[in-house]
């Protein structure tokens, strides 16, 4: 009786973890210079700047930010684990009693577009030329 009660102990101590353990919580903050610009998130529309959602997975992200007067960004981020997230690592992390969370932030800085050195007539002519075309390949 002795001998199973470490046993015991140690099995109701295993037990309790995997009841009481959480999830590693992700948080993605995506920020941008102007605020309020609209973001895409491998594709995918993930709102306006600041922003923050949960992930679950680690990676290179295609990204695409637009604000009106400002150049289209597209570009690349790489998320990165934590060390507790690496493997094996990472199967502990997930049956801890605390909920731990990995914060990542990615922030952009928008270039300004340049100015339209086209004159308004120009662009009117284009316009129509443009609408004439849509009209006459519409499908009846």
């Amino acid at each position: 009786m002795i001998r199973s009660t470490p046993r015991l102990l140690l099995l109701a101590l295993i037990s309790l973890t995997l009841i009481s353990s959480g999830c590693v919580e992700r948080k993605l903050t995506v920020t941008s210079d102007p605020p309020n610009a609209l973001v895409y998130l491998n594709g995918k529309e993930a709102g306006r700047t600041p922003i923050e959602q949960d992930f679950l997975w680690y990676g290179n992200y295609d990204v695409q930010v637009r604000a009106p007067g400002y150049d289209t960004l597209k570009t690349q981020s790489k998320v990165t684990a934590p060390w507790w997230q690496w493997v094996p690592i990472d199967l502990l992390a997930e049956f801890m009693p605390w909920h731990p969370t990995d914060r990542q932030t990615l922030h952009y800085t928008l270039t300004p577009a340049a100015p339209i050195d086209t004159p308004a007539e120009v662009l009117i002519d284009r316009a129509t030329e443009m609408k004439g075309k849509v009209e006459s390949s519409a499908v009846r």
